[in-house]
C-alpha cells in the first residue's frame, strides 16, 4: 500500500465521525428555525389577543377541551366573588413596573356555576403578603374580573419547594394551588387580572409578562456556523494529513 493510499485510509475514521457531527449540528440549527416559527407564531398570536375586546371567559363545559394555544393571552371577562379565605401568595421576582421581590396574590373567583377561576390579582410588596394588612383591597361582594387568560406555569429543577401550609407558592399552577386549598371545580388555566385602581392601591394588577425572549434566529446561526467551522477544520487536517 502506497504512502497517500494509507493516509487517505487514516481518514476515513475521522471523516464519519466529522460527518455525524456535521449532521448533528445542521439538524440542531433546523430545530432552532423551526423553534423561531413556532415563536413567531406565538407573539403575532399574543399581540391580537391582548389588544382585542374582552370575551366572556369559557364556560366551564369547555374547559376539559382547552388548549393553552387556542387561550394563552385571551383577553376575557368573568364574573363572580372572590373567596378571599383562600388567598395563596406566589413568589414574584419583580417585573411589569415592579423593581422589588415580593408577592403574586392568587384568588379563588366563585362564578354562580360553582366552579372557580384562580385569578392573579397582581402584586403586593413583602411586607403586604399578610391580607390583613390591605384589608381595603380585598373586594367584597360579586364582582366583574377583566383579564389575560393565562395556561399553568411549569416547573424547572430549580424551582424550591412550595409552602402549603404557610399559603407559599413559587409557580402558577391552579392544580397546585387547588391541591394545596383543598378546592374542586377549579379551572385548569389561570386569569391575570388587568391593572384596575383599587381602594388602599393593593394587590396591583396588570402583571402579565409581555417580552417573550425570542433568540433562535441567533441559536441557529451559531449551530450553523459550527457546522462550517468542522468542515473547514476537518479540510485543513485532511489536507495536511495528505501531504504527510
Amino acid at each position: 500500500m502506497s504512502a497517500t493510499a494509507s493516509r487517505v485510509r487514516g481518514l476515513i475514521a475521522p471523516a464519519l465521525a466529522t460527518l455525524i457531527a456535521f449532521a448533528i449540528l445542521v439538524s440542531l440549527g433546523a430545530w432552532q428555525l423551526r423553534r423561531l416559527e413556532w415563536k413567531e407564531g406565538l407573539l403575532s398570536r399574543m399581540q391580537a389577543r391582548i389588544h382585542t375586546a374582552p370575551v366572556p371567559v369559557p364556560a366551564p363545559a369547555r374547559w376539559s377541551q382547552l388548549r393553552p394555544v387556542d387561550y394563552e393571552y385571551l383577553r376575557v371577562t368573568a364574573r363572580g366573588v372572590f373567596e378571599h379565605a383562600h388567598e395563596m401568595l406566589v413568589f414574584h421576582a419583580g417585573g411589569s413596573g415592579v423593581l422589588e421581590p415580593g408577592w403574586l396574590v392568587m384568588t379563588p373567583l366563585l362564578l354562580p356555576s360553582g366552579e372557580r377561576i384562580i385569578v392573579n390579582r397582581g402584586f403586593v410588596p413583602t411586607a403586604l403578603g399578610d391580607a390583613a394588612r390591605r384589608a381595603s383591597g380585598q373586594i367584597a361582594g360579586e364582582t366583574d374580573v377583566t383579564g389575560l387568560m393565562r395556561a399553568p406555569e411549569p416547573r424547572n429543577p430549580f424551582t424550591p419547594a412550595d409552602q402549603p401550609d404557610k399559603r407559599v407558592m413559587y409557580v402558577k399552577d391552579p392544580a397546585a394551588i387547588a391541591t394545596a386549598l383543598r378546592l374542586e371545580g377549579v379551572a385548569p388555566f389561570l386569569m391575570d387580572a388587568d391593572a384596575t385602581p383599587l381602594p388602599g392601591g393593593w394587590p396591583k394588577g396588570g402583571q402579565t409578562t409581555m417580552s417573550i425572549p425570542n433568540n433562535h434566529f441567533s441559536y441557529a446561526l451559531t449551530w450553523f456556523g459550527l457546522a462550517i467551522t468542522l468542515l473547514v477544520v476537518f479540510g485543513f487536517f485532511a489536507a495536511k494529513r495528505l501531504r504527510g
